[in-house]
């Protein structure tokens, strides 16, 4: 299995937006190869003594942190399917009325190691 992670930066007020844009991309990604699209909004995400989730994203007082990840069988699905999903325009749509800073957002790719 191969993991797609991502840290970002969303305006509190904007997580109702942010919910409709996830659920309006996520079949885009499953469709072309996706597992499956998991998104959370940070309910207890505490600042670190050097560094954290917070500082790493440069989290502002309206904000929260978000952490999402995509699931895919292995790489070679994930490299082509986030090539469809770059091509796909339902994707590409709404990939242009994001929900937050996505200069801001950190992400990539894992190999699991282990799913216990």
């Amino acid at each position: 299995m191969y993991v797609d992670g991502f840290l970002l930066a969303v305006p509190i007020a904007n997580r109702e937006a942010y919910r409709q844009h996830a659920e309006a991309v996520a079949p885009v990604f499953r469709e072309h190869g996706a597992l499956s699209l998991v998104e959370t909004w940070g309910d207890d995400v505490p600042e670190g003594k050097l560094n954290s989730r917070r500082s790493a994203v440069l989290l502002k007082p309206d904000e929260t942190v978000v952490f999402a990840w995509i699931t895919w069988p292995d790489k070679a699905t994930r490299d082509a399917g986030m090539a469809k999903v770059a091509a796909d325009l339902r994707a590409r749509g709404n990939m242009a009325d994001m929900p937050f800073n996505a200069q801001r957002m950190i992400f990539g790719g894992f190999e699991v190691i282990v799913d216990a």
